[in-house]
């Protein structure tokens, strides 16, 4: 675990505020109204974490592109510009690293991932979500359900600052109710399938959904 240079600013002196002091239009994601926000076995950090299993990948904003495939009625496919120009969202919520770290009081922006699938119409048979990232074909799963929480969403922004790299930028998931790796950075496209395909930890021996209150950690 380590601190870049450009996010050290980010570092929390204060206590996390309260879900109820955080200002209107904001989705609060429900574990922050929770008397203790830290999960069984995670500690609380106030630092801006990196962690990552390999490369930083750096995609040109002119050569990125962000694809909604699979059971879908109309599959998507955005640029940079116009996936900015989408509907916007922010979103109050904790970060919980499986390596035992949390962050609290988080703000991302983006577009709500449940209003992106509505855009492409999702399939009566989908159940699953297959985020795939640009860093060697990286991968991770989960249930559709949880996807279209309304506290998901993709991030290009964390605390009013655009998503650096290192924190997987230009382009992350965020998944406040499940451990960070589900949170898959770099995004490139989301697939909607039948059937549950194992991404890349999960393959490693990681928990299949991974809860952060029920301590799925391990499969």
């Amino acid at each position: 675990m380590t601190t870049s240079p450009d996010d050290r600013e980010k570092y929390q002196h204060a206590d996390p505020r309260p879900a109820d002091a955080v200002a209107p239009g904001i989705v609060i994601s429900p574990d922050t109204h929770r008397s203790n926000r830290i999960p069984p076995g995670q500690t609380r950090t106030r630092k801006w974490p990196v962690l990552h299993y390999g490369r930083v990948p750096i995609v040109p904003l002119d050569r990125w592109r962000l694809e909604v495939t699979g059971l879908v009625e109309r599959p998507l496919k955005y640029t940079w510009d116009e996936f900015r120009s989408l509907p916007r969202v922010e979103v109050y919520g904790d970060f919980h690293c499986v390596t035992t770290w949390s962050r609290l009081d988080n703000t991302w922006a983006g577009v709500s991932a449940c209003w992106l699938l509505e855009q492409a119409g999702v399939l009566p048979e989908a159940r699953f979500v297959l985020l795939k990232g640009y860093d060697d074909g990286w991968t991770t799963n989960l249930p559709l359900a949880d996807f279209l929480q309304d506290d998901v969403l993709l991030a290009d922004e964390h605390d009013g600052a655009p998503l650096t790299a290192e924190h997987g930028g230009p382009l992350r998931a965020i998944v406040p109710r499940l451990y960070a790796w589900k949170s898959a950075k770099w995004l490139r496209s989301i697939e909607l399938a039948a059937e549950d395909r194992p991404g890349y930890w999960e393959q490693g021996g990681y928990h299949n959904h991974g809860d952060p209150w029920i301590e799925e950690r391990f499969g």
